[in-house]
């Protein structure tokens, strides 16, 4: 009953980090997984290792942020499936800075990509995951959403829309069988968060925060993911889940 047989899902930023091992959790878990990437050459490579691992997976080079290919996107799954069962918004990006050090366009790429492209591409989307009859749609998150974690005023801002837009759609669109849920994670060994993990000061203080004393891994994400995206989790919806090593019972 634990798996996602029968099922297509999309992941966006699936050749690294968190994304990556989405895309290996659903595959292992039987589902047809479509991922995308910006970098073309990380994509076919992803692509040829799952095939060999006998897994059926398709990868598409993709700017979330473009009009242009987020409609190429929405071609390219309905031609290979005539519905989607699962979407993945796991695509982001940040640049860590102080609030007034900011240029106007660095900010706007933060909100484009963490906040605005997850509520286009769910938009686009509608009517394939209307049509599967039970759909799951995922947004990654952050903890940055609810608390300062230090990963600058942008990010946070664009991860809190991103928790209430999951709520909004939730509500919007249950019955019509879509359920919409966010996964926080806490800081977790990917390159996205290399450049904390190699601030040894600031890495020991995020080690001292957290009850279980150490980053998360990417899987340990992808897990979570995997089962909101099951069938197992289907009477939740418009929630967040919060999988952060314990920092927040810890009230620190």
């Amino acid at each position: 009953m634990w798996n996602l047989e029968g099922k297509t899902a999309l992941i966006t930023g699936g050749t690294k980090g968190i994304g990556r091992a989405t895309v290996l959790a659903f595959a292992q878990l039987g589902a047809k997984v479509i991922f995308t990437a910006r970098d073309g050459e990380a994509v076919t490579a992803f692509q040829q290792e799952l095939g060999e691992q006998g897994f059926i997976a398709s990868g598409m080079q993709a700017d979330v942020t473009s009009e242009d290919d987020q409609d190429q996107l929405t071609d390219f799954v309905f031609q290979r499936s005539g519905s989607l069962d699962i979407l993945v918004n796991n695509a982001g990006m940040n640049i860590r800075k102080e609030a007034i050090l900011f240029e106007p366009e660095e900010y706007q790429q933060i909100i484009d990509t963490n906040l605005l492209a997850p509520f286009e591409l769910t938009r686009k989307f509608f009517a394939l995951l209307k049509r599967s009859g039970k759909a799951s749609v995922i947004n990654v998150a952050s903890v940055a959403a609810s608390q300062d974690i230090k990963s600058g005023a942008p990010y946070a801002m664009a991860k809190a829309g991103l928790l209430q837009q999951t709520r909004s759609l939730a509500s919007e669109w249950a019955d019509k069988n879509i359920r919409v849920n966010a996964v926080s994670p806490w800081y977790t060994e990917t390159p996205l968060v290399k450049p904390v993990m190699d601030q040894k000061e600031r890495y020991d203080k995020i080690i001292e925060r957290t009850p279980l004393k150490r980053f998360a891994q990417p899987e340990e994400m992808a897990n979570t993911i995997a089962f909101l995206a099951m069938d197992q989790s289907s009477y939740i919806t418009g929630q967040n889940l919060v999988v952060d090593g314990g920092l927040s019972a810890n009230g620190l």
